[in-house]
């Protein structure tokens, strides 16, 4: 009897899942597949995640668990290093082969190669496969065959070639009783506890939004994804992250509602699919660029100074609580908190208020991001940051500088967004949230006055900048 072992890592789902059908076909009729999900051992404080992104994890392999057992199988749970782990339960069970989705991210990556040289040293095989996108690596790339660093050319090559279709759920699987199994992950075995309001974790619930999302919302996408006050996102991020969905499935249902819409709400589709393209713009230049953690991707802006705010120490503290005095940017912040997402018109805010007006290193709102987030993935927070700042890919300009108070007017006029997650203002005007208060002083008792001037802050980036740029023309 052939045995293979499939090793989730964020694929927690049993439909359209690339690596789990690849190993069920290899088991054959006849063979065994032994779905494993490895641990990480780390505890208390980790920069590149947080509470609210491993309860949802532990909620997502519970209903992975479920669904696996509702088809015949058994999910192994084991801790420690993975690539250890994989080769003692390939020996413990007689495996022949170790299946798993390629992941996107450099540490993903490392894991992978030591798989791989496992694998040739004990014989054992070891197929990757992609899952995480629907174009990697090196599918959509210039007529000369190198990377684009640019995202409109990239996004009219990704939506001209072929899609795949999504595979089908799996409906029967067999996995032998031997393996020992470590209880399912609690959020304690992390030293954490409960922080945010998470969505409802797992396979089901991520299916669930993707219908809702395309039964009504997608067609007026285009209108309402800046407006935080309202639901016109799909909140599918954290699904993305984890793989309770993929992005196939998210393509073929969007261009199967596509099909029936007027003009207006088909434009609203492919603004929505702009998105995912973004994704795997970010994804791909990640794969090919992972100095992009450490340092600015547009080289002009390497080294750059970030001095932060004259006079305030505590600057970082006061931006990560949500007591800045800018409306806009503490609501966003509060949610953040209170949920472990933001909206997405809010994290460009908030990421150039940090850059732009605080002057502090990118890095800083990053690690903050993926800490914090529940949908954080590593490829999109970096590219995000590093646009917001103005030194990355397809970037914003670095005199391009967003003003708080006329994002407030353009995308929160009524004040919806911030009176939700800033109680101390629910009872001020609307005029007084759209415009620094003239005397300086706090709008409302118990929230704190702006703590710096937009105007005279955006004058000092843009000297920043030119600064920068200049001692780096003369060197």
């Amino acid at each position: 009897m052939k045995r293979v072992v499939h090793w989730f890592r964020r694929d927690f789902r049993i439909t359209d899942n690339t690596a789990l059908s690849a190993a069920i076909a290899a088991a054959g009729s006849d063979g065994e597949v032994i779905p494993v999900y490895v641990a990480s051992d780390w505890k208390g404080s980790h920069e590149w995640t947080g509470p609210a992104r491993q309860e949802f994890l532990c909620g997502s392999l519970a209903s992975l668990a479920k669904n696996l057992e509702a088809i015949g199988g058994r999910l192994i749970i084991r801790r420690g290093d993975a690539v250890a782990e994989l080769e003692k339960l390939a020996g413990e069970t007689g495996a022949t082969a170790i299946f798993a989705n390629r992941d996107p991210d450099p540490f993903g990556r490392s894991v992978e190669a030591r798989l791989e040289t496992m694998g040739a040293e004990r014989g054992i095989t070891v197929s990757l496969h992609k899952d995480a996108c629907i174009h990697e690596r090196d599918e959509a790339l210039t007529g000369q065959g190198t990377v684009f660093r640019v995202f409109t050319p990239y996004s009219k090559v990704w939506f001209g070639l072929p899609k795949p279709m999504p595979g089908p759920a799996i409906r029967k699987l067999s996995t032998p009783s031997a393996p020992v199994s470590l209880p399912l992950p609690q959020l304690s075995d992390w030293g954490l506890s409960p922080a945010a309001a998470i969505p409802e974790p797992g396979e089901r619930a991520a299916r669930e939004r993707l219908k809702a999302f395309v039964s009504g919302p997608i067609a007026s996408y285009g209108d309402a994804r800046d407006i935080p006050s309202v639901a016109g996102t799909s909140q599918l991020s954290q699904d993305l992250r984890f793989g309770l969905i993929s992005p196939r499935q998210i393509y073929d249902a969007a261009k199967k509602v596509e099909e029936g819409l007027p003009p207006e709400g088909r434009k609203s589709i492919m603004k929505y699919l702009a998105e995912i393209v973004w994704r795997e713009f970010y994804m791909q230049l990640l794969w090919h660029y992972p100095e992009l953690l450490e340092q600015e991707f547009n080289s002009t802006w390497r080294g750059m100074e970030w001095p932060g705010l004259k006079g305030h120490p505590d600057a970082f503290e006061r931006w990560c609580f949500g007591m800045t005095g800018f409306p806009i940017v503490d609501a966003a912040m509060r949610q953040l908190a209170a949920t472990g997402w933001m909206h997405n018109r809010a994290r460009m805010i908030t990421a150039m208020f940090l850059t732009k007006d605080l002057h502090l290193d990118w890095r800083l709102g990053e690690a903050f991001f993926m800490r914090s987030l529940v949908d954080g993935e590593i490829a999109s927070n970096n590219g995000g940051w590093q646009w917001s700042a103005g030194t990355g890919a397809d970037a914003a300009p670095y005199f391009r500088i967003q003003n708080p108070w006329s994002q407030t007017k353009r995308y929160d006029p009524e004040g919806l967004y911030i009176r939700r997650w800033i109680p101390e203002l629910k009872n001020v005007s609307n005029s007084s949230l759209l415009e620094a208060p003239s005397d300086g002083r706090p709008i409302a008792p118990g929230y704190p006055a702006p703590m710096l001037d937009h105007a005279a802050e955006r004058d000092r980036t843009m000297e920043l900048f030119a600064r920068h740029k200049a001692l780096g023309a003369r060197s």
